[in-house]
C-alpha cells in the first residue's frame, strides 16, 4: 500500500501533528469524498505500507520529527512555483521553502525530495519568458537539493474557473508550451536536475521532458529497497500515470487557498473545516457521528516476493 499524503490538502504544512498522531496511533480514518457517510479505517502498520508520498507547498513544519517515521519507506513533492499572492494568497515566501528544502534534502537525500513547477500558466503579469527566467531562478538555488522537477500545464476544471474568473490568466497555447519545453529542459539539466511532466497530454519527449510519474513505481522500488506489483491508480484522469495509491487528505481543508488548485471549493468552506479540525481526532476533519458507517479497508503490501531477492539496493537515509 502507498499512502498519499496529500493530493486533496497541504498536510505536512497544516495537519502534520495530526499526522503524526494518527503514525503513533497505527491508524488513520478517511471519509469518502463522495459518500461522505462512510469512512475507511486504514491501518498503518509498517509492514504494508510501501511507501509514503508527501505532497507539500512547505515542508518545514514536518522537519524536526522526521525521525519519528524512519521505519517507513518515505518521499517528498514540494511545489516551488513563480506566483504571488493573487493566485497563492498564503504560500510562505519562496526564500523559505527553499530553504525547507535544502534541510529537508540534507536530511532524507537528493533523491527523495520532488520539486513540483506546476501548474504553468500565464497572465497579464506572467508571460512564457518570465516563467522560463523565474524557472531558472529556482533551478540554480535547488542544483543538488533534488534530481527531478515535475511541470504540468493548467488544467481549467470547474471549480478553477470560478476561482480565477476574475484574474486574466489562461492556459499556454501549443506553440508556447514547446517553447517553454524546450527552454526549461535545457536549463534543468544544466542544473543535474531531470525535468518530467506531469498529467500532460502533449507529447514533450522531443524537447527533453519525458512523461513522469508522481507516484513512480521505480522510485518507490529503490526507496523501499524491494520490486513492487502495482496498477495504474484508476481514480486519476486518464491521463496521470501514477500508480494505485490511497490518500488520506479530505477536500476543502488546504488555507494555502491557491486559486488554480482543484481541491479547495472556496475560502468560507476551508475556514469551516478547520474549525473542526482536532489534531487528536481520527479524521483529518470532523468526527464520525452516529449515522457514519465505518469499515476496515484491507491493506496488503505491494511487494513482489517472486522478485525480492533481485531488489535493488535501498537508497541512504543521507544522500547528500
Amino acid at each position: 500500500m502507498i499512502l498519499s499524503v496529500s493530493r486533496r490538502t497541504d498536510i505536512p504544512a497544516f495537519y502534520s501533528d495530526w499526522f503524526y498522531h494518527r503514525v503513533k496511533a497505527g491508524f488513520v480514518d478517511i471519509r469518502n469524498p463522495y459518500f461522505p457517510r462512510q469512512i475507511s479505517r486504514i491501518h498503518l502498520n509498517p509492514s504494508v505500507v510501501d511507501c509514503i508520498v508527501f505532497w507539500t507547498k512547505n515542508p518545514g513544519p514536518m522537519l524536526n520529527r522526521l525521525d519519528e517515521i524512519s521505519h517507513y519507506p518515505f518521499y517528498f513533492h514540494v511545489t516551488v512555483n513563480p506566483f504571488d499572492r493573487r493566485l497563492e494568497p498564503a504560500v510562505p515566501r519562496k526564500a523559505q521553502v527553499i530553504e525547507a528544502i535544502k534541510r529537508l534534502s540534507d536530511r532524507i537525500g537528493p533523491s527523495r525530495v520532488i520539486w513540483r513547477y506546476d501548474p504553468v500558466l500565464v497572465s497579464d503579469t506572467m508571460q512564457p519568458g518570465y516563467l522560463t527566467e523565474s524557472f531558472e531562478k529556482i533551478a540554480q538555488r535547488l542544483s543538488g537539493y533534488t534530481d527531478t522537477v515535475m511541470t504540468g500545464f493548467l488544467t481549467l476544471y470547474r471549480k478553477t474557473e470560478r476561482n480565477l474568473r476574475h484574474l486574466p490568466v489562461r492556459e499556454l497555447s501549443e506553440t508556447e508550451k514547446a517553447a517553454f519545453a524546450r527552454s526549461i529542459a535545457s536549463i534543468a539539466h544544466s542544473y543535474g536536475i531531470q525535468p518530467q511532466s506531469c498529467s500532460v497530454r502533449s507529447d514533450l519527449a522531443s524537447f527533453g521532458i519525458e512523461a513522469g510519474y508522481c507516484i513512480d513505481p521505480k522510485r518507490v522500488e529503490r526507496i523501499a529497497g524491494y520490486p513492487i506489483r502495482a496498477r495504474k491508480d484508476r481514480n486519476q484522469r486518464e491521463v496521470c500515470r501514477c500508480i494505485e495509491s490511497i490518500d488520506i487528505g479530505q477536500y476543502d481543508s488546504c488555507p494555502h487557498a491557491c486559486l488554480y488548485c482543484y481541491a479547495n471549493e472556496n475560502l468560507q468552506r476551508v475556514t469551516e473545516n478547520r474549525s473542526l479540525h482536532d489534531p487528536h481526532a481520527p479524521l483529518l476533519i470532523g468526527r464520525a457521528g452516529e449515522t457514519d458507517l465505518l469499515h476496515h479497508r484491507p491493506a496488503h503490501s505491494l511487494r513482489r516476493p517472486d522478485l525480492f531477492g533481485l531488489a535493488n539496493e535501498k537508497l541512504p537515509e543521507n544522500g547528500r
